[in-house]
């Protein structure tokens, strides 16, 4: 079979994890990675070692591949320009990919189609310097109230880049050490939200679309850390309007591959975009084990414009957990124990150096109840962090 090659900017764990659905697919993986080291290069033959923003490493890297996708979002878009006038297919494209990168574009695009958001102000002011966007920051708290979010406009991730601003005091210190770092910012109005939901969906070139169950995910410390799909408790109306806003999304954006929606959900169950990505996502690594389709194949599959697999459950519960590295310097013993107690358990680890928060790997459990799964997931998770041993 004269199998199409998938060329992957980024080699971490999303990259690892798309090789065993090209496996089966019988497709091709090429990853550009930036040493030998990394998640996706230690099980991905072939690689190409280089930087994400060096545009001739990217175009020499491209020019053995069918369509190019990614592990991460932050390639520039005028390297990506490139490559579509040299006449390699990109997808997602810069066009659509820039709403992910960059929160202010982000932000005016969605509020221009009708995509429910948080109130949120540009503060590019930075021909007056810091005291520019602190007056601007401070009239925009005046305006929805203290506290209010920063945001960095770009380069964000995993609660980084993100301050939640209680008084004039911080807003000052947080504004100065930005513009410092040449951070562009935007103001978003504090939302008091009940919940924080993924809704993912795949879409291809030609646009045919499906949607995955909408999903909770639990964040501490700005990490998620578990995952329940489907949400609980989320009625169908909403579940269904969560859907909705994705799909309008990825049709207006022009995304293909994978999409995840990042939503609040308040108390009285209205919705909010938080966040986009347009690739594979921790909110979707459940699918892996617990879907027809994980979002790693229905990537590929979208990617190369091919016929779009169901994203049904196998169970009616799957609850994914993150495993973060502590100070376990060896895991791989901690195994045993897992399996043992819970031979139902699914364990993905990454290939990973153990640090601090760091996410080393998943662990997923179905089931048909859902506080069972839940604690079966957790203390699976727990043990393989090295946070408890028993």
């Amino acid at each position: 079979m004269n199998a199409p090659v998938v060329g992957v900017i980024g080699a971490g764990q999303l990259a690892r994890m798309m090789q065993p659905a090209a496996i089966a697919l019988g497709v091709r993986l090429r990853v550009l990675a930036a040493n030998v080291d990394e998640s996706a290069a230690q099980v991905v033959p072939d690689v190409a070692l280089g930087a994400h923003d060096d545009p001739e490493a990217v175009l020499a890297f491209a020019r053995g591949c069918d369509v190019i996708t990614f592990d991460h979002e932050h390639v520039p878009t005028a390297i990506l320009e490139r490559l579509i006038e040299q006449g390699i297919a990109v997808r997602p494209g810069p066009g659509a990919l820039v709403h992910a990168q960059d929160k202010a574009i982000m932000r005016e695009r969605l509020s221009a189609i009708g995509v429910p958001c948080p109130r949120w102000a540009r503060l590019d002011v930075s021909d007056e310097g810091h005291e520019g966007v602190i007056a601007a920051a401070a009239e925009f708290a005046q305006q929805v109230g203290w506290p209010f979010i920063l945001k960095a406009a770009r380069g964000g991730y995993d609660g980084k880049g993100v301050w939640r601003i209680e008084n004039a005091e911080q807003l000052r210190d947080v504004v100065r050490g930005a513009v410092a770092r040449g951070v562009e910012l935007i103001a978003e109005a504090l939302v008091p939200f009940a919940r924080e939901l993924s809704a993912q969906v795949a879409r291809s070139p030609h646009g045919q679309a499906v949607a995955y169950p909408v999903v909770e995910t639990v964040q501490r410390e700005g990490i998620c850390r578990e995952v329940y799909a489907p949400a609980p408790d989320l009625d169908a109306a909403r579940s269904a309007e969560a859907q909705h806003i994705a799909l309008t999304i990825a049709r207006e954006l022009d995304v293909t591959g994978m999409l995840a929606v990042e939503l609040f959900q308040t108390a009285d169950g209205a919705l909010s975009v938080n966040e986009l990505a347009m690739r594979p996502h921790n909110s979707g690594h459940w699918s892996i084990d617990g879907a027809v389709t994980s979002q790693f194949e229905n990537h590929l599959r979208a990617v190369l414009d091919l016929p779009l697999g169901a994203p049904t459950p196998h169970a009616p519960v799957a609850v994914m957990a993150n495993v973060l590295g502590l100070d376990l310097p060896d895991v791989y013993p901690a195994y045993l124990h897992c399996m043992a107690r819970d031979p139902g358990l699914k364990i993905h680890m990454y290939g990973k150096a153990v640090k601090p928060g760091r996410k080393i790997g998943h662990v997923t459990v179905l089931g048909d109840d859902f506080e069972d799964c839940v604690e079966r997931a957790a203390h699976a998770a727990a043990y393989l962090r090295g946070e408890i041993d028993e």
